[in-house]
């Protein structure tokens, strides 16, 4: 995947923090803390949304949905 350089500004406890982190050998360096932290955010973004556009569904006619034509007769269903 490629890679972009941009610029970003944090406050300075950020910064003390994420180097602490970095020193720790838990990062091995800003920019891989960084990414991390924002596929993290992003990921966590996207499943909330995907979570609330689930919300939105009827659970009866999903239900429905679902079982729609196995009522049908199962001995005519092929057999395996």
């Amino acid at each position: 995947m490629s890679k972009a350089k941009i610029a970003i500004t944090l406050e300075q406890n950020s910064i003390s923090r994420l180097d602490h982190l970095v020193r720790e050998n838990i990062f091995l360096n800003r920019s891989q803390a960084i990414q991390e932290a924002v596929n993290e955010k992003i990921e966590r973004l996207e499943r909330n949304r995907l979570a609330k556009e689930c919300a939105k569904l009827d659970p009866a006619f999903e239900k429905a949905m679902a079982e729609e034509g196995s009522a049908e007769d199962l001995s005519k269903w092929p057999k395996y």
